[in-house]
């Protein structure tokens, strides 16, 4: 307001007060640098201190999370890091995330997203590009979990532990894992004759039947949005065969008729009690599926998801790391990011049971001997897809798990229901 005043009432030549004001204005504007000012992506990017890091409740037998925490304060004693643990439930998770960002408060200055929620944090302008001076490098991470931390094709996150599905089943009744969805559904007549279940995956109304159906879908081809995460993709013949795999599937018997009603925990009892020859899960179930308790104890093995001509294409899972535009010390957060990408860090991360962003930790002889699923697991994320890279993920998710249930409850044809799931996606992203 100053200046502007003397503009007005200065004697002198316009031109002359213009040079004057800009001469003065020039070391300030020097010594401001891209941190101060303009959008909060231009802030604070070389601020340096004590950083905040929020993700949900630490659940490994190892305390991998704060074991990370304690590595990089050990190392840094100017740079600590103060782990926030949030609960252990997604939907708690996630409103608490969207409160902070929302009211741009600075407190949390790394946040750990579920992988579906990175495009919508993204497109919201709610955390920082990874580009330019704060580009991360990925060559020794596993393809699809980077791909899970982009959205319009630039990276916003650095992955931290992916996950991906497995397939348990009955060795003692099949040999040889099937590799397709055909050789599979071949051998069902097996368990038949042993008065069991044959498939299941978690077929109830709920995100499990979004992961399940973007498995099949995505193996037989299809896909269901556009790079920009809002154009419907889903309307296509391989989506077609690919939904058609589980819903013949189902109405023969191959997958049983209480599958309709499996989570997670009822999907894996079956298999545990014996009722199920294949099993779609994840690989934390490999401890339960041989304890004592279980009766397919030393009966069973894993194998990568089926395709339609061999590996299928896993949903992936895991958390992304990610910097808020709102953090005040961004130059620790960056690098804090790539510490949790480092060697050290990811095998602090697998030893954890939580599955490496880095390829080479699949190969650790120690590792394997621990969780002889890896090499299984390694395969699996290799050709796994990210669930719908979208900023309005809930709602698609919603069409693709509502019309998957009605096709499989024969209330809609398979290609009513992929229509179905085309409209309620583009609702979504209008």
């Amino acid at each position: 307001m100053a200046l502007k005043k003397s503009l007005r009432s200065s004697p002198v030549p316009r031109a002359a007060v213009v040079a004057a004001a800009v001469a003065l204005l020039t070391p300030i504007f020097a010594a401001c640098s891209s941190d101060s000012g303009g959008s909060p992506q231009s802030q604070n990017l070389t601020d340096r201190g004590p950083i905040t890091y929020v993700e949900g409740k630490d659940t490994t037998e190892t305390g991998a999370v704060k074991q990370l925490i304690e590595r990089w304060n050990a190392a840094h004693p100017n740079e600590q890091v103060t782990f926030k643990e949030q609960s252990n439930d997604a939907s708690q998770q996630y409103d608490d995330l969207v409160e902070h960002m929302r009211s741009k408060q600075s407190g949390y200055d790394v946040v750990a997203l579920d992988v579906p929620w990175t495009a919508e944090f993204a497109a919201k302008g709610w955390i920082q590009p990874l580009r330019d001076s704060f580009a991360i490098d990925t060559s020794a991470l596993l393809s699809p979990p980077v791909a899970s931390a982009t959205y319009n094709n630039t990276l916003y996150a650095a992955p931290r532990n992916t996950n991906g599905g497995l397939m348990f089943y009955r060795k003692d009744l099949v040999p040889n894992a099937p590799k397709t969805w055909k050789e599979l559904l071949s051998q069902c007549q097996i368990a038949k004759d042993n008065n069991i279940g044959c498939y299941a995956g978690q077929f109830a109304s709920y995100e499990g039947l979004t992961v399940n159906t973007a498995e099949v879908i995505n193996a037989f081809g299809g896909s269901f949005v556009g790079a920009d995460g809002k154009k419907p993709t889903v309307n296509t013949p391989q989506s077609k065969a690919g939904l058609k795999t589980l819903v013949d599937a189902y109405k023969n018997g191959d997958i049983p008729k209480e599958a309709i009603t499996f989570k997670e925990p009822e999907s894996q009892n079956a298999f545990a009690q014996g009722k199920l020859m294949f099993l779609r899960t994840w690989p934390s179930f490999y401890g339960p599926a041989g304890a004592e308790s279980s009766v397919v104890k030393d009966k069973f093995g894993v194998a990568p998801l089926p395709g339609e001509n061999g590996v299928g294409a896993s949903t992936l899972g895991g958390y992304n790391a990610a910097i808020s535009v709102y953090s005040k010390h961004k130059a620790t957060a960056l690098d804090f990011l790539r510490f949790l990408i480092s060697e050290d860090a990811q095998h602090i991360v697998a030893a954890g049971a939580l599955p490496s962003v880095r390829a080479s930790q699949y190969d650790d002889p120690a590792l394997i001997a621990k969780m002889p699923y890896l090499p299984a697991l390694k395969e699996s994320i290799s050709s796994a897809v990210p669930r719908p890279v979208t900023p309005f993920y809930p709602a698609v998710s919603k069409a693709i798990q509502d019309n998957a249930y009605a096709a499989l409850n024969g209330n809609k044809s398979v290609d009513d229901a992929i229509t179905g799931m085309e409209k309620g996606i583009q609702a979504a992203g209008s």
